[in-house]
């Protein structure tokens, strides 16, 4: 696109100065200009669940716009929202019976933490500390940035970042020095929540724990009265297996955020689900207690219309089954590289498969990452790599041939650019 005015997210321009024109989604491709097509094998950053344009999204959007858009929120109300609420309720794990929307993922995160801390004050026991777990990614803001991991992503703003506690991720063989770890730090009962990324950390390399580790973080938490904040806004809407991840571990969190897939992945909008307890902590005669925070276009009733769409395809389509689908296919697929040289660490976890790509170097900024990318696109295929870390997260409506032919590129790929052990 010639003489482009936009700045792109997680882009070096001076290196990628051609960014492709898309005319057109369907499904799980995305079209271009130039006719061609690309197969979205993560979803446009995972939020694309159903596939891209689901008929009953769109229509869903189109009816409401012809009467509503957006409202104030504080002092008004409209049915989409009231309806969403009343469905995710219903939706999520037990005892999560009030819904505050924003409209992102950092935003639900941010909502989450100033919940925390303003349950602790308002019950007059302030607590100052959050703890999170090593390699995790909560977000863009500067909140979100403190909780999550230190890196070149955000050293620049160090200045702004406040300071955690941080526990080690649950890595193969070193479980017990992760609760070990958050027992300790929650002793002094100074931490007033952790947060953490149920089963998959996404950004930090899609790295998987198991459902028990997060089953003894949440019986820690309890007995520390810290409160646990599941980040749902990647793993949540089946991304994992379940509705929410936090359902494999058979644990309630006190917060639960969502995003991405709330709106089958059409439109933005989130959601931050938060126990009576915790609303109650902010309902008083005094309105210093009020929970002070908004956005602009906070439960935009279009948005919320979309996300009662998604919510009925859940219902009224075999979505389950989609997943479990996709899910054993993605176990399929991983078989080929177990005694593959070139890769290592093959995982997966309902819909989503990862492996790490031999290579001279890792990490995000490993030159290999660029050449992947540029390598899939060629052959008509989105897949990000973090790093040297290849991940397929497709939407649901991805087909059995073209998953075997992302993995076909997969292994070409690793011949081409992997190194030998």
């Amino acid at each position: 696109m010639m003489g482009s005015h936009v700045w792109h997210p997680f882009t070096q321009h001076a290196l990628e100065p051609v960014i492709p024109e898309i005319v057109l989604t369907e499904g799980a491709y995305l079209h271009k200009a130039d006719g061609t097509r690309i197969l979205d094998a993560i979803s446009s950053w995972w939020v694309v669940t159903h596939g891209h344009r689901h008929p009953r999204i769109m229509k869903a959007i189109e009816a409401t716009a012809s009467s509503l858009d957006q409202i104030i929120f504080a002092g008004f109300t409209h049915e989409p929202a009231e309806q969403l609420a009343r469905a995710l309720v219903g939706l999520a794990p037990s005892g999560l019976d009030w819904v505050f929307y924003s409209d992102s993922g950092s935003t639900s995160v941010e909502v989450a933490l100033k919940m925390a801390l303003g349950y602790f004050r308002n019950i007059g026991a302030p607590r100052s500390r959050i703890a999170v777990m090593e390699h995790s990614y909560h977000g863009d803001t500067i909140g979100t940035m403190s909780v999550g991991a230190r890196s070149v992503f955000n050293a620049a703003y160090e200045p702004l970042l406040f300071e955690v506690d941080t526990i080690p991720f649950p890595a193969a063989g070193r479980e017990q020095e992760t609760l070990d770890r958050f027992e300790a730090v929650a002793r002094d009962r100074r931490v007033a929540a952790l947060i953490v990324e149920p089963l998959v950390l996404g950004a930090g390399g899609m790295l998987m724990y198991p459902a028990s580790i997060l089953t003894e973080l949440k019986r820690i938490a309890e007995a520390s009265g810290t409160l646990l904040i599941a980040d749902e806004v990647m793993t949540g809407w089946g991304r994992t297996g379940t509705m929410f991840a936090c359902e494999q571990a058979s644990v309630s969190p006190d917060i639960l955020c969502t995003s991405k897939g709330l709106t089958g992945g059409a439109i933005p909008l989130a959601a931050t689900l938060a126990t009576d307890a915790i609303f109650q902590a902010h309902y008083s005669e005094d309105r210093k207690k009020t929970f002070f925070h908004s956005s602009s276009y906070t439960a935009n009733p279009i948005a919320c219309a979309a996300a009662l769409a998604n919510v009925e395809i859940w219902q009224d389509e075999p979505v389950a089954e989609r997943i479990a689908t996709l899910s054993g296919m993605q176990v399929a697929g991983l078989q080929r590289f177990r005694d593959n040289p070139y890769f290592t660490d093959c995982r997966s976890m309902g819909t989503i498969a990862a492996l790490d790509l031999r290579a001279d170097s890792a990490g995000y900024l490993a030159e290999i990452g660029p050449k992947l990318r540029a390598f899939f696109l060629d052959r008509g295929l989105l897949i990000r790599p973090l790093g040297n870390v290849l991940y397929l997260m497709p939407p649901y409506c991805i087909t059995g041939g073209e998953l075997d032919g992302l993995y076909d590129a997969i292994e070409e790929a690793g011949a081409r650019f992997g190194s030998r052990p």
